[in-house]
Parts: C-alpha cells; sequence; structure tokens
C-alpha cells in the first residue's frame, strides 16, 4: 500500500482539528445564548451544574466513557474519535471565557444562530476529514449495527434519554433545541459536500464500522 501525499494528509489533518475547534465553539455559542442547547448539550450543561465542573470538562469525561461503551459494540475509534473527546470540550470551555454574557434577545438569538450554523460548518469539516466518527456518533452506529435497529430510531432513543436526563439535572432545553434538531441535517450534509476530500490511495484512518454521515444526517 502506497503512502498517500503529504499534501493530502495535511489537509485532511487541518479539517479535522479545524472542525473539531470549531464544533467547540459552537456549542459554547449555544450555551451563551441560553435558548436551548443540542441533545447533548444539554446532559453535559445538566452534569455541569450537578458536579459544579466547567461543561468542557464534563463534556471530556462524557466522551471517555461513552468511548468505553464501544468495546462491547465492537467498534474501532480512529484518531478523529480520540480527538473528539477533548478538543471539542476545551475549545468550548476557552469559547465560554471569551465571550461575554449576553443579555438582550436581540444578541442572543443571532448568537444562536451562529452558533447552530458553525455547528454545521463544523460537522462537515470534521467528518469529510474520514478520521473516525466522534464517540458518540459511533455510539449510534454501533448500537444499529449491534440491535439490527435504524440509525434513525437509534439516534433518536438516545437522544431523547440524554435530553430527559439533562433537563432534569438543569440543563436548558429550548427553541435552541428545536432548531438545532431541525437544521442540522440539511447543513451537515451541505457542508460534508463543500469539504469533501478526494480519496488517495493509502489514506490511513481506523474507523468505526458503519457510516458516521448517516449517524449524522439521521439517514
Amino acid at each position: 500500500m502506497s503512502t498517500p501525499p503529504s499534501g493530502h494528509l495535511t489537509r485532511r489533518l487541518l479539517q479535522l482539528y479545524v472542525g473539531l475547534a470549531l464544533h467547540g465553539a459552537s456549542a459554547a455559542l449555544l450555551v451563551e445564548a441560553g435558548l436551548g442547547l443540542e441533545p447533548w448539550g444539554v446532559l453535559h450543561q445538566g452534569l455541569a451544574e450537578l458536579t459544579g465542573l466547567t461543561i468542557g470538562v464534563v463534556s471530556i469525561i462524557v466522551g471517555a466513557a461513552v468511548l468505553l461503551l464501544w468495546i462491547p459494540l465492537r467498534q474501532r475509534p480512529g484518531l478523529g474519535t480520540v480527538s473528539n473527546v477533548f478538543v471539542i470540550g476545551i475549545a468550548m470551555d476557552g469559547t465560554i471565557a471569551l465571550v461575554p454574557d449576553l443579555h438582550t434577545l436581540a444578541v442572543r438569538v443571532p448568537v444562536l444562530v451562529a452558533g447552530v450554523l458553525v455547528n454545521g460548518v463544523a460537522t462537515g469539516l470534521y467528518i469529510a476529514a474520514r478520521f473516525g466518527p466522534g464517540p458518540r456518533d459511533g455510539l449510534m452506529t454501533g448500537l444499529h449495527h449491534r440491535t439490527g435497529r435504524s440509525i434513525r430510531l437509534m439516534r433518536t432513543a438516545v437522544e431523547l434519554t440524554v435530553v430527559v436526563t439533562g433537563f432534569a439535572l438543569g440543563g436548558t432545553v429550548g427553541a435552541g433545541t428545536i432548531l438545532y434538531a431541525l437544521a442540522i441535517g440539511p447543513l451537515a450534509q451541505l457542508f460534508l459536500r463543500v469539504f469533501a476530500v478526494p480519496s488517495a490511495v493509502g489514506d490511513s484512518t481506523v474507523v468505526a464500522a458503519g457510516s458516521p454521515e448517516r449517524a449524522i444526517l439521521r439517514e
């Protein structure tokens, strides 16, 4: 097997880490907007309220715990999977520290919309880099393969569970949660095409079985 051109690999690595950093920043914008978080963000915020840890640290801990669930599901992590656990949480806490408190709806609504849009861009970037899905997406594809149920059903079941649990712990559910649910699929699909990296012989990555794109897009 030949080695892929260095420029090709460099682009993929750049997309991976820029995408993960933007994903963390977009999650922080949703937190700062205070109008509702994405499903896993609701759980992270609820656990942060319960434990006193920052939401970024909680995200890292939850990501690592979800990754352990890959073992019985026989999923294989890639570089992107492991990087996802750490980079998103660090970027989230860093962005929250930089963004001032927002008080008026005239500011919070645009920040919410920007957060959802940036999340779509980030998803397209890091998934198209093909270094493996994030722990949460891999969990859904793993459950799909182990149970024979559709990815749509597995994603819905998992996300309803984390939303209800997070809300019970004090996480924020609102208009932003609904907007994210409606918009992330089309946005991710668009930006997966925009940032698609042409395959090269020798592309090296260890990925989970199944398609992370399907987990994202709920196909």
